[in-house]
């Protein structure tokens, strides 16, 4: 049935999802047949501070706050009337990173981001404790990181969580998380999920002569599946979300889930052989198995979906950023030609070019490490564009070079899964900033990984409203379906959305520009150095 917003809101039954991106905060306010009504978004940046990516909880509160009130607009200039209830909220963010507390509720140290690669040592460790790959930003190598380094502050942690899992905290006094989220922390057992027993007894057992008070599940948050209420908005809640006093407590809430999962829920990719592309700041595929992997690959993390199925994740750093910065280029050019160009205009111009180029981009390479990328071995990165003197260089190789650049080492580490591992995979979807140009990003990615990429109609949606469905999942689900269930039968009802595959041109060609991007790592292993030992040099000066 078709539902009027305004009396959806009026009457309490309309659902809310925010996410913390990287860049954006963003919200999704969706009526019961899971429709959006209402946006808010919020632009922030990462910082820099003492050598490591942080937010600080000021911004990170300014930037909620900010959000939530830009979706008050909305609702206000559209239907003009207040949000004083809902039905459920649900709160999602980057996953991973490290945010300790102690027993005042205090931060501990600035929260450390997925994006920080300074914990090398940690992870290495155990990797080989665990016999399990635990990346370089998972929250248990930041931990551990922390202890190798004798850090102070550990000994007075009392919370570890995630962005998302402090958020939710504050709204609710819930000191929990979705399984999907938990799995980024430390290993979930799909079993019980919940962390696994073994790897947390190995742990305390690996930092057992430090003397610390506190044992792992001591200080880790209660995980959660998809469905179960995680608590209520209270009145201290309600205030922090929404200064204006608006809002009522009482709302329930659903688990807390990492960005991950709610892009798996917002293309309909919780089924065992079914996969997602997200494709913004960072980039990470998501490929739900349906049997374990034969050993442990560097490149590929072990997750879960937020109803604890489990998960090959493989994670880049870098994405989109530098095609960013090359867009903001071009824009500045217009401007010094009196050209007054919509930004949305330059994207979709410069990106529809970019399949004019070659396949294998003229012999074009882009490197876009923003920071640093451990897929292919780099603490830090340094973006660069290689070309040599007889590589085709012109507008349309270039741009379509910059995309590659931006799915390369997604590639890379997916190549590990289709032929080592050789996993199946029925659909693939995409969704992310990279394929807001209809047909572009999602032929390039068709190419890198030589498989048909499916793009749904709500591509632009993302993770807010799989926030947003995760909520009304918890408070909506009559039939008491499987969140698969649920999302086929009831939120995307047979919509598969719409598929691209490659030539056969097309995937030699990535493959060509692939291999060209192996052979020249050395080039950006080079620019790290370079750049690294100029900035020494400048400090001794």
């Amino acid at each position: 049935m078709a539902y009027d917003p305004k009396s959806v809101i009026e009457n309490g039954r309309a659902v809310l999802g925010i996410e913390l991106g990287s860049t954006r905060i963003k919200a999704a306010l969706i009526d019961p047949d899971h429709n959006p009504i209402a946006q808010g978004s919020h632009t922030w940046e990462n910082q820099l501070e003492d050598g490591l990516w942080t937010y600080s909880i000021e911004s990170i509160w300014s930037g909620l706050q900010d959000c939530y009130q830009s979706l008050c607009n909305n609702v206000r200039a559209e239907y003009g009337i207040e949000i004083e209830n809902l039905a459920a909220i649900g709160v999602s963010a980057m996953m991973h990173g490290y945010m300790p507390f102690d027993r005042n509720g205090n931060i501990l140290v600035p929260f450390r981001t997925w994006r920080n690669t300074n914990t090398a040592k940690a992870a290495a460790e155990l990797s080989e404790l665990f016999v399990f790959n635990i990346p370089l930003r998972w929250s248990i190598s930041h931990l551990y990181q922390a202890i190798l380094d004798n850090e102070k502050h550990v000994k007075d942690i009392d919370f570890l969580t995630t962005l998302a899992g402090y958020i939710h905290w504050q709204l609710t006094g819930k000191k929990v998380l979705g399984v999907g989220d938990a799995s980024g922390m430390i290993p979930v057992d799909p079993a019980t999920k919940t962390y696994n027993a073994t790897m947390v007894k190995k742990f305390d057992k690996l930092i057992a002569a430090k003397g610390y008070p506190w044992k792992l599940l001591d200080i880790l948050p209660e995980s959660l599946d998809a469905g179960q209420n995680a608590g209520m908005l209270t009145e201290k809640g309600a205030r922090k979300l929404d200064i204006k006093g608006h809002l009522k407590a009482g709302v329930p809430l659903c688990p807390p889930e990492g960005d991950a999962g709610t892009g798996m829920v917002a293309t309909n990719a919780v089924r065992p052989r079914t996969g997602n592309v997200s494709a913004g700041t960072s980039s990470f595929s998501m490929i739900v198995l349906e049997k374990d992997l034969k050993k442990p690959h560097e490149v590929v993390d072990i997750v879960t979906t937020p109803d604890g199925s489990p998960v090959a994740m493989v994670h880049c750093n870098n994405c989109t950023s530098d095609i960013n910065d090359w867009v903001s280029l071009f824009n500045e050019f217009n401007e010094i030609m009196g050209v007054n160009a919509d930004m949305n205009k330059i994207y979709t111009n410069l990106f529809n070019v970019a399949l004019k180029g070659d396949p294998d981009c003229g012999g074009i390479i882009s490197y876009n490490y923003i920071s640093g990328e451990p897929v292919t071995g780099f603490a830090e990165g340094r973006p660069l564009f290689v070309r040599s003197a007889t590589d085709k260089f012109n507008l349309a190789n270039f741009m379509r070079a910059l995309i590659n650049g931006a799915v390369g080492v997604l590639k890379i580490g997916n190549d590990v899964l289709f032929e080592e591992e050789k996993i199946k995979v029925d659909r693939i979807t995409c969704h992310g900033g990279l394929f807001t140009t209809p047909g572009v990003g999602q032929r390039i990615l068709a190419a890198a990984l030589n498989s048909p990429i499916s793009s749904m109609d709500t591509v632009g949606e993302g993770g807010p409203w799989g926030m947003a469905i995760l909520a009304s999942y918890m408070v909506n689900n009559k039939k008491k379906q499987s969140l698969a269930e649920f999302l086929d039968d009831v939120v995307f009802a047979g919509n598969t959305g719409t598929s691209i595959s490659p030539t056969p041109e097309e995937v030699a060609g990535f493959n060509a520009y692939i291999e060209n991007y192996k052979q020249c790592l050395p080039i950006e292993e080079a620019a790290v150095k370079f750049k690294s030992c100029i900035f020494k040099l400048l400090i001794l000066r």
